[in-house]
């Protein structure tokens, strides 16, 4: 069994307009969500092996904030270049290449991307994946290369602003 937590980066900052898109940083709100975030999967014991990030700037911010949270090392994140605004083919294509060694990895990338993904793997859909959202599978398979047959599981859907 392995489990796939997909989360859409924390909520970015718009006060600097001479900044590319790729280098916009985390709000405060960003900042605060993101450990808090990471605390509710602590509370749920679901606690990632890797955590693989979109390159682009809030999102590795974000990365950084959860993994300070729940603990993780440096090597524990993966930057890839190829998540930033993300299809879902190729965040499929990231889950297909990830390492059997790890049981639970987490994606954290940008919509569109992650709002489409998560509504093509599971029964459970979403309007919006909101800023620093988790949404959750289990995916019934001891080989991420199997994911795209192998049977899933919806867990949970969080968001900051869900109480």
């Amino acid at each position: 069994m392995k489990k796939l937590l997909i989360i859409r980066h924390a909520k970015s900052s718009w006060a600097n307009s001479n900044e590319s898109d790729f280098e916009r940083p985390l709000n405060d709100r960003g900042r605060m969500n993101a450990p808090e975030m990471a605390e509710r999967l602590v509370k749920r014991k679901v606690l990632p092996d890797v955590i693989i990030s979109s390159a682009a700037k809030r999102t590795v911010e974000t990365s950084l904030l959860m993994m300070k949270q729940l603990g993780l090392q440096q090597q524990q994140l993966i930057k890839k270049q190829e998540l930033y605004l993300a299809t879902p083919e190729t965040i499929l294509e990231t889950i297909l290449s990830l390492d059997d060694a790890w049981q639970t990895a987490a994606i954290i990338a940008h919509n569109p991307g992650v709002t489409d993904f998560v509504n093509s793997i599971c029964e459970v859909k979403v309007d919006d994946m909101p800023t620093c959202a988790v949404y959750a599978v289990q995916i019934k398979t001891d080989s991420w290369k199997n994911f795209s047959t192998a049977a899933k599981e919806f867990l949970f859907f969080e968001y900051p602003k869900l109480l």
